[in-house]
């Protein structure tokens, strides 16, 4: 543990320098990869540093304890010291939340993929529910939602919408949110009254950026066609709508929501770069069976991971085992006690291995 710690600090004293050296401050890529790195480290090293310091005083009381002759100034030393010892056990709890393995993507922005699954028309009803409902969360979080793609329904649902969510730690908190939706309520559509089960499916990808991957032209074939409406309806004359397929990892996008040729390439490429790159992350994920085993999962896009029970006004996450009586609210975009519950349960489990090691 505090080998850990004393490296974070060597580097922080390492970033340090590199800050200083011209070569580096004339480069303007290095220089904001370099200082938020040091940035991203600041608190630990800020709280490690005061721990090793009150550990010191500790040392330097106990020495004047022993040596010390006058009864009352031993006294006064001997309540520093128990003050001193008192600070130990929250800085080692600070410390180890601050050890705590960061995913890399957590700062990113993301590109959300909403499918109605099985139900037909009701789960791509649900779809547009779960869509409005991340819309209205990323508004209360100040992020910005734009609509990549859609394939809407004639009752108002989407068979598939992709949407891109941009700001601050967008990654960090949406992540959770892969996996199958379960909607248990009686669809608009329903003359009996009778409650339905349909599903949706959510896939939540970090924004690559070009220098995490490098994409390279021969490993992308590129196919341009007419667009077409529902039902093969035409609604472009010219060769618009690009499907692009990376063939190593087989990966396909099609679009053809803009007219121009140009921003239909430009809107497929950021997906495709979007979706290689999660492909890649995913197949790493899965070399680590620890990480696959955390109740708080990222990887298992089939699992089934929350139940919104209209008639019962109840959202539950199996994974946490989360049972929340606001439907309303939550569908709502009111996630946050959702959300925090499920980065508490994370953070709880990675400290939990933490406190298997011995410091």
């Amino acid at each position: 543990m505090f080998d850990r710690l004393q490296a974070v600090e060597d580097r922080y004293e390492r970033l340090n320098e590199l800050l200083s050296d011209p070569d580096i401050v004339s480069d303007s890529k290095k220089l904001a990869q370099f200082s938020k790195e040091q940035s991203d480290i600041q608190e630990t090293v800020t709280v490690y540093r005061e721990y090793k310091s009150i550990k010191e005083q500790i040392e330097e009381t106990k020495e004047l304890i022993e040596i010390e002759e006058d009864a009352e100034m031993k006294e006064m030393e001997q309540e520093e010291l128990k003050e001193l010892d008192a600070q130990i056990p929250a800085l080692e709890e600070k410390m180890k939340v601050l050890l705590i393995p960061k995913d890399p993507n957590d700062g990113k922005n993301i590109i959300m993929e909403i499918r109605g699954a099985a139900g037909g028309d009701e789960a791509a009803l649900f779809a547009n529910s779960l869509f409005r409902m991340y819309s209205k969360y990323a508004e209360t979080q100040g992020w910005k939602t734009e609509i990549v793609s859609a394939n809407p329904t004639e009752l108002g649902g989407y068979k598939e919408i992709v949407i891109m969510i941009s700001g601050s730690d967008v990654y960090s908190k949406l992540k959770y949110e892969n996996g199958a939706h379960r909607v248990q309520r009686v669809p608009e559509t329903e003359s009996q009254g009778r409650v339905h089960t349909s599903t949706a499916t959510v896939v939540v990808m970090p924004e690559a950026a070009e220098v995490e991957l490098d994409l390279q032209d021969k490993d992308i074939r590129v196919d341009i066609y007419h667009a077409s409406g529902a039902g093969g309806q035409h609604v472009n004359k010219t060769a618009s709508a690009v499907r692009m397929t990376h063939i190593p990892t087989g990966v396909v996008v099609a679009m053809q929501d803009e007219r121009s040729q140009l921003k239909n390439r430009e809107k497929a490429m950021k997906i495709l770069r979007a979706r290689v790159y999660d492909k890649l992350q995913q197949e790493e994920q899965s070399k680590y069976d620890a990480e696959r085993k955390s109740a708080v999962g990222t990887g298992d896009r089939s699992e089934r991971i929350r139940t919104y029970n209209y008639p019962q006004n109840r959202v539950t996450d199996h994974r946490i085992g989360l049972t929340i009586q606001k439907l309303d609210q939550i569908i709502d975009g009111k996630l946050e006690d959702v959300i925090d519950a499920l980065i508490m349960e994370e953070q709880a489990q990675k400290l939990d291995a933490l406190n298997e090691q011995r410091f």
